[in-house]
């Protein structure tokens, strides 16, 4: 049984911070009903597009496991049918414009007094009130102003920003933990309410560690690029054949770490060694240290170094890049990565649900064509027939 088979949500989400969260609550079995504008769809169905004829890989990552209905919320019909819809689900989660909903009457205040019951989930780039509230924002925006790419670099670079897209998904994995808390509250009360999530705000709480460093001496946290400078010897280190990702990321911080790394890279003489026995004696020696082992890892593959040092009880990573990761037999038999069945775009690859419950096994299903649920919620939900259906189509409502 899937963990959230009695939870039903209807996600008027557009591109990822929003759909990010929705697609994990479907993976856990809720029923997500993304609730789109007719024709058009939500605008993520056309970004990145590489062909005319089917919706982009990027729609297919973040919408997976959902229904799709379309609905015309700006006229008063659709906002009529909407307002039925919402009496009959526990989540309506929106990531509009400061003030979209509330413009068009269907804001938190009036869509509770609807339901009672219902969560209502918002999710703004500054949030709903405070002195930028109306900013608009995007992920590398979110991770400019929640502090990621003021620690992202080499110390004498300008600011990275960082590849994962923390300020869009990280938003929507901390809004999905938020309506999850409400779910449960509302057990015991009875009653909905309103949870909002920040993208600045939850940036903020990706940096919350490195920031003990300026609880700790009152000073800027700085850049330290691959390495962390009292920990010798953290690092990524380059391995055959030379390619742009062909590096491993080595992280030997015990003792026990040290010296089985030594023994596996063929240099048990270092052992016992005064200048790099201790973490102290190794960081003055960084450089010496990062030679002592690449002169090692640029031998072999970095799958092999990585198989070869967590064999031996050193952590280490192969950087993974996109072909990696679609591909590596670790992922697929996990269960990260899989393959669907697209009605237009065929198999597609993608990463499937990071979180295993025993008892809820998740099957992955690919993302809903526009509308491609209609007939059967409105069906289900309204009692809507067919030839309601046409009507409400042919006069744009859905």
């Amino acid at each position: 049984m899937p963990a959230l088979d009695h939870v039903r949500i209807l996600d008027l989400t557009h591109f990822e911070a929003g759909p990010s969260c929705t697609e994990l609550l479907a993976f856990l079995g809720a029923d997500v009903i993304k609730v789109e504008p007719p024709r058009t769809g939500e605008p993520g169905r056309t970004l990145f597009a590489d062909r005319a004829d089917a919706d982009s890989y990027f729609f297919l990552l973040l919408n997976a496991n959902k229904r799709s209905i379309t609905l015309n919320v700006k006229s008063e019909r659709g906002q009529r049918l909407f307002r039925q819809l919402v009496t009959r689900v526990d989540v309506v989660i929106e990531n509009f414009s400061l003030g979209t909903m509330e413009s068009l009457g269907l804001g938190y205040t009036a869509l509770q007094a609807l339901n009672p019951r219902l969560i209502y989930a918002t999710i703004k780039g500054f949030g709903t009130y405070g002195p930028w509230s109306a900013y608009k924002s995007f992920n590398a925006v979110a991770q400019a102003t929640g502090g990621a790419l003021s620690i992202t670099g080499l110390p004498d670079g300008p600011p990275l920003k960082p590849g994962p897209t923390i300020g869009d998904t990280g938003t929507g994995i901390h809004c999905a933990v938020g309506i999850l808390a409400a779910l449960l509250q509302r057990q015991k009360t009875g009653r909905g309410q309103h949870v909002e999530v920040s993208m600045q705000d939850a940036v903020v709480n990706y940096t919350r560690v490195p920031l003990r460093h300026h609880q700790q001496t009152g000073r800027v946290v700085k850049r330290t690029g691959n390495r962390l400078p009292h920990a010798a010897p953290t690092d990524t280190y380059p391995c055959h054949p030379g390619g742009p990702n062909d590096y491993v990321y080595i992280m030997a911080t015990s003792r026990e770490m040290w010296e089985n790394l030594l023994r596996t890279i063929g240099r048990a003489d270092l052992i016992g060694d005064p200048r790099y026995a201790e973490m102290a004696e190794r960081t003055k020696r960084f450089d010496e240290v990062y030679a002592v082992i690449r002169a090692w890892t640029e031998k072999h593959d970095k799958f092999t170094v990585m198989e070869t040092l967590g064999a031996a009880g050193v952590p280490c990573g192969a950087v993974f890049d996109s072909r990696d990761i679609l591909s590596h037999p670790h992922l697929r038999e996990r269960g990260m990565v899989v393959s669907v069945d697209h009605p237009t775009r065929g198999v597609v690859t993608m990463p499937g649900c990071a979180v295993q419950l025993a008892d809820s096994p998740v099957a992955i299903k690919p993302a809903p064509l526009l509308g491609q649920h209609n007939a059967e919620v409105y069906g289900e939900l309204l009692g809507l027939t067919a030839d309601d259906l046409r009507r409400l189509e042919s006069d744009g409502v859905i």
